[in-house]
C-alpha cells in the first residue's frame, strides 16, 4: 500500500511501485484532467505540482511522489477558476485544448515563484508542447496576470 496525498486528501493506493503517477491520478483517483500525451515526458501534457514544482507525471514512478503534496488540475483553486485558468478563457488561449491543463499547471508553477516573469522566464518554463501552437496568447495571458499581479489591491477589486 502507497499513500498520496492529492489535492489535499490522502488516499492509501494498491498500486504497483513504478506504476506511473498520472496513471494513479488518471485511473485509481478518478481525476481525467490530467492528459496523456506522449509518455515520454516530452510534450507537458501530463504537467502536475509535486510540493509546488511542475513534474511531467508519465514518467514519475508513483514510489517517488510518496510522502509529497501533488496537486493537479483539478486542485489548483480551491473552488471556481483559478486565475491562471481565467486568464486562459479572457485571452482565448485554447484552441483544441487537450495541452492546457498541462500548460496551466505550468503557468501556474512559474507565477507562484516569479510573479513579474519576463519573456526568457516564460519560455524557460512553458516548455509544453502544442500542436495548435498558442504560444504567443499563452505569454499575452501570462503577462497580463503579472501586470494584474502588480496593480494596487483598490484598482483589483
Amino acid at each position: 500500500m502507497l499513500k498520496l496525498t492529492v489535492n489535499g486528501r490522502s488516499h492509501d493506493l494498491d498500486v504497483e511501485p513504478e506504476m506511473p503517477l498520472l496513471w494513479v491520478i488518471r485511473d485509481q483517483l478518478n481525476l481525467p484532467g490530467t492528459k496523456y500525451g506522449c509518455g515520454i515526458a516530452l510534450c507537458g501534457a501530463c504537467t502536475v505540482h509535486v510540493d509546488g514544482e511542475p513534474v511531467r507525471s508519465c514518467t514519475l514512478p508513483v514510489s517517488a511522489a510518496v510522502g509529497k503534496k501533488i496537486v493537479t488540475i483539478e486542485g489548483l483553486a480551491e473552488r471556481g477558476l483559478h486565475r491562471v485558468q481565467k486568464a486562459w478563457v479572457e485571452h482565448e488561449v485554447p484552441q483544441c485544448g487537450y495541452c492546457q491543463t498541462g500548460m496551466i499547471m505550468s503557468a501556474a508553477a512559474l507565477l507562484s515563484k516569479h510573479p513579474k516573469p519576463t519573456d526568457a522566464d516564460i519560455e524557460a518554463a512553458m516548455t509544453n508542447l502544442c500542436r495548435c501552437g498558442t504560444y504567443a496568447r499563452v505569454q499575452t495571458a501570462i503577462h497580463a496576470l503579472a501586470a494584474d499581479s502588480a496593480a494596487p489591491a483598490a484598482k483589483k477589486a
